[in-house]
C-alpha cells in the first residue's frame, strides 16, 4: 500500500491535499486540511476536487484552511521566539534586576526555587 494517500473520488489518482467531513446533524460539510490518518467516515480529497466541492441545497460548506494566510511562520514570529528563548535563558539576571528595585528588598532573591519552567516566589508578606 502506498504510503501517499489519495483523493477519494472515484477515477482520481492525485494525492489527497484536504478531508471531507459531513456534520448531518447540522447538514454541514467541513472541509479542513489533510487529517493525520484515514477515517472510515471522513473523505480525502485532492486540490482541485476540494476546490469544486458544492454541498447540496440546504447545507453549509465551511472551510476550515484559509490560502491567504501564512503557511509557514513569518520572519516576526520567528524572533518574538528566539527572544523568548534568549529571555528564559537569564532567569539570574532577571531575578537581580527585580531586586534591585525593590531598594529595602535588594539583598532578597523574589525567586526561591525552580524546578524546569515553574518557579516558587517568596511571598510578599515575608
Amino acid at each position: 500500500m502506498s504510503p501517499v494517500r489519495r483523493c477519494s473520488r472515484t477515477a482520481c489518482g492525485r494525492p489527497a491535499v484536504a478531508t471531507l467531513t459531513y456534520v448531518y446533524a447540522d447538514s454541514t460539510a467541513v472541509l479542513g486540511p489533510l487529517a493525520t490518518y484515514a477515517e472510515p467516515h471522513c473523505y480525502d480529497l485532492c486540490a482541485e476536487h476540494s476546490e469544486r466541492l458544492t454541498a447540496p441545497r440546504g447545507w453549509e460548506v465551511v472551510r476550515l484552511s484559509d490560502a491567504s494566510g501564512p503557511t509557514r511562520p513569518s520572519g516576526d514570529d520567528l524572533e518574538a521566539l528566539a527572544n523568548a528563548v534568549r529571555e528564559a535563558a537569564r532567569p539570574q539576571e532577571r531575578t537581580a534586576q527585580a531586586g534591585g528595585k525593590n531598594g529595602a528588598r535588594g539583598a532578597d532573591p523574589v525567586e526561591v526555587g525552580r524546578r524546569g519552567h515553574l518557579r516558587v516566589l517568596r511571598s510578599p508578606d515575608n
